[in-house]
């Protein structure tokens, strides 16, 4: 941990700093399962799909840059290498022959949920352990997360 000013505790700046991790590498996964989809989707709605997704990925983008700069600013180091990432990820597993529009939707709704059920955890983790401005930052990020799937679920 760097040396901060910041008043939490250091015992709880590094808790959430792992937590803030973890979810890290979640985002950074599902933006990539998001270019996937957008640049390999098929099919009758494909000019649709193919700006939905693209859409999808810049979002999952800016949760990890929030959820970085959080972890940094909390004295720790966010985490972003390819390698790391991999090995820290939770998200289910991206299926490599998806080609249709439903099934990158289907795909891309699994991934969402997952992240989705994940950052409300981390919501209640980080309250009780008395970090409400982290609490806030998941509390954000599951709005949008549940906007997107509720986007995605539409074309179901």
């Amino acid at each position: 941990m760097h040396t901060t000013k910041n008043s939490l505790p250091l015992k709880t700046r590094d808790s959430m700093v792992r937590l803030l991790n973890d979810r890290l590498a979640d985002a950074l996964d599902l933006y990539h399962q998001s270019k996937q989809a957008h640049w390999n989707v098929k099919g009758p709605q494909f000019q649709m799909l193919h700006g939905l997704f693209d859409d999808l990925a810049s979002h999952a983008l800016e949760h990890a840059d929030d959820l970085a700069e959080r972890a940094v600013a909390l004295g720790g180091v966010a985490e972003g290498r390819v390698a790391p990432v991999a090995a820290r990820t939770s998200m289910p597993a991206y299926p490599g022959d998806a080609a249709t529009g439903a099934a990158h939707l289907a795909a891309i709704a699994a991934g969402l949920a997952s992240f989705g059920a994940k950052v409300r955890d981390a919501i209640d983790v980080a309250a009780k352990d008395g970090d409400a401005g982290t609490s806030d930052l998941f509390t954000g990020i599951s709005r949008a997360v549940d906007k997107d799937l509720w986007m995605v679920e539409a074309h179901g």
